[in-house]
């Protein structure tokens, strides 16, 4: 593997795709272009996006991409069904298509929440901890355990598959709390806002969207408490665009947590990190 060339890194979202080099070491994030992705379309149209932003960078130690679940990152293969992006991929060998096309011969997929977790212990806020955690909310619920940077997903110290989303709280999945559609169906507010628009209805005194805000937090809080303390964590880090809410709803949570300062730029980094495992 050659050092100078850095690792290609693809940071894929269900409405983008981020191309970066990151230079092994220093953990330096450089060429970084960010372009639309239709994650709607066929899985072949999926394919030509993805390949036309990592023909942008430098092949020559192959390719990472950090991906949303549900995905079997060894085999490369998507299972995603029922999420409102890449339904088309259902059981589509992405890596084998993405190693055709980009004449590859090492293609690795990354789970973008152990990315981003990752990433925050090589240069972030988790730098160092020997037993730390990471969550990323948005669509979804993201999360990783980390003993001394290596993900952990199995064992009775951590959820199923260290996926804390796959835990129910008063009967109802975790994601029906606490994910964007949750949060939106819980403040009713006009068609097409968002979360970013909730969080500004409450810091201008919108006592409805303060209070939907912090209710979902706390389930989050309460689901995640028990996790930390069987595996023995001593800070967990929020990451993804519901995190920026994070001013309003802090004192819900009774552990040491911190927000990430950019979700992005740690998932890339953490990916090249894997990569290079």
């Amino acid at each position: 593997m050659s050092n100078d060339a850095g690792v290609a890194v693809l940071e894929v979202g269900g409405s983008h795709v981020t191309a970066a080099v990151v230079s092994q070491g220093s953990w330096e994030v450089g060429s970084l272009r960010r372009t639309p992705l239709d994650s709607q379309t066929s899985a072949e149209q999926i394919v030509t996006q993805l390949a036309a932003a990592a023909t942008q960078l430098p092949l020559a130690n192959g390719l990472a991409l950090a991906m949303p679940g549900p995905f079997d990152y060894a085999a490369g293969i998507a299972w995603y069904r029922g999420v409102d992006k890449f339904d088309s991929l259902y059981g589509f060998d992405l890596g084998q298509s993405l190693r055709s096309q980009l004449d590859l011969d090492r293609v690795v997929f990354v789970n973008d929440a152990e990315a981003f977790t990752v990433g925050e212990w090589t240069t972030g806020t988790l730098q160092g901890l020997e037993r730390c955690c990471g969550v990323t909310i948005g669509t979804g619920i993201g999360t990783a355990f980390l003993t001394n940077g290596q993900v952990v997903r199995t064992g009775d110290t951590v959820p199923p598959g260290g996926e804390l989303y796959r835990t129910d709280i008063a009967g109802k999945p975790l994601e029906d709390w606490i994910s964007s559609r949750a949060i939106l169906r819980a403040y009713d507010g006009p068609d097409g806002i968002g979360v970013k628009e909730v969080a500004e209805a409450a810091r201008a005194g919108d006592t409805h969207a303060h209070q939907t805000l912090v209710e979902a937090f706390t389930v989050l809080a309460e689901a995640l408490t028990p996790w930390l303390a069987r595996f023995g964590a001593t800070r967990a880090v929020l990451g993804g665009s519901i995190s920026g809410a994070f001013d309003l709803v802090s004192q819900v949570f009774t552990f040491d947590v911190a927000v990430t300062k950019d979700t992005e730029h740690s998932a890339i980094i953490g990916a090249a990190v894997r990569a290079l495992a």
